[in-house]
């Protein structure tokens, strides 16, 4: 697990039960983890995790 900074979207509130993705980034990698499963990691980079979010937001038209 990387000793990174995360950060959480605004929008999720705080407490418990807002759970979330989290996201942290350490040049050149993005790191993505679930706020209630901290342990689990994903590590990509920016043109993947771009081209994964376009994605999403083409289908959600």
């Amino acid at each position: 697990m990387s000793t990174a900074t995360w950060q959480k979207p605004s929008f999720s509130g705080s407490g418990d039960g807002n759970n979330c993705v989290e996201l942290a980034a350490t040049d050149p990698r993005i790191h993505l983890r679930e706020s209630d499963a901290p342990t689990t990691e994903l590590r990509t980079t920016r043109a993947p995790l771009a081209s994964l979010l376009h994605a999403i937001k083409s289908s959600a038209r």
